[in-house]
């Protein structure tokens, strides 16, 4: 599993200040998130869209991405039509679909959509190790940046245990089913993933402390803002406010 993948590019989103970028997808993210108007977050959704043809990422690893994302937003459109009572709704055989269920379906379809677009575009263009040294350049508590970047990191540690238990399941001739011996083997499988995960946190501590760890990691290399960077926040926070006053 990898998790980096979008951070490799040599596109001006990877390039850029990842504090600034962290500073625009804040705000992008609040501003997107509590508009309540649908025009809002369709200027939103517009602009992480022309991020994405800037950041020049790879197609297929994103489409999988957005395609994971809109398969649980598609139990929304499901619930929220049939559940939201208000007039006028439509009538189709024994169900009646709200209309106004269907604005507040496509309202939280487009801000989803946007946000994730943005997520990708402006965080995942720059490593953990950047995103998770802007963080403290912007104050944000150290013990918290600690506890995100060893998260992160691990991550790709657990997923590989994970591959391991079960590829030594499938050699002893597996066969998923839905029985008591599937559901007891796939509980076996998370019991030993969580205690070899265990076992290598300790393990991994171990070596920390014999390098000198003592619960922060030193920073050696900063940041140097550039006239792309500053520009490219100017604008990009002008636009933000701009779509709040559009009507």
């Amino acid at each position: 599993m990898h998790l980096e993948e979008f951070a490799e590019g040599s596109s001006f989103l990877h390039r850029a200040d990842p504090r600034v970028k962290i500073i625009i997808f804040s705000l992008f993210s609040i501003l997107c998130a509590t508009a309540t108007d649908l025009k809002i977050p369709l200027y939103y959704l517009i602009y992480s869209v022309f991020l994405l043809f800037i950041a020049d990422l790879k197609i297929k690893p994103f489409l999988s991405r957005i395609f994971v994302a809109n398969f649980f937003i598609l139990f929304i459109w499901i619930f929220i039509p049939l559940s939201y009572h208000s007039n006028p709704y439509t009538t189709v055989g024994m169900f009646k679909i709200s209309h106004e269920g269907l604005r507040y379906a496509l309202l939280i379809t487009v801000k989803c959509n946007a946000i994730i677009i943005a997520t990708i575009t402006l965080l995942s263009t720059s490593s953990v190790f950047s995103l998770a040294h802007a963080m403290l350049h912007l104050k944000v508590p150290q013990k918290l940046v600690t506890i995100f970047f060893l998260f992160y990191r691990y991550i790709t540690v657990i997923h590989e245990e994970y591959l391991k238990i079960r590829q030594a399941v499938m050699v002893r001739g597996f066969t998923p089913r839905t029985d008591i011996h599937t559901y007891k083997t796939y509980a076996y499988m998370i019991g030993g993933m969580l205690i070899k995960s265990y076992e290598r946190a300790e393990e991994i501590y171990r070596a920390m402390l014999c390098r000198g760890f003592h619960g922060f990691f030193p920073l050696f290399e900063h940041f140097h803002t550039r006239k792309n960077d500053i520009i490219f926040g100017i604008i990009s926070l002008s636009s933000f406010i701009l779509f709040w006053t559009i009507k």
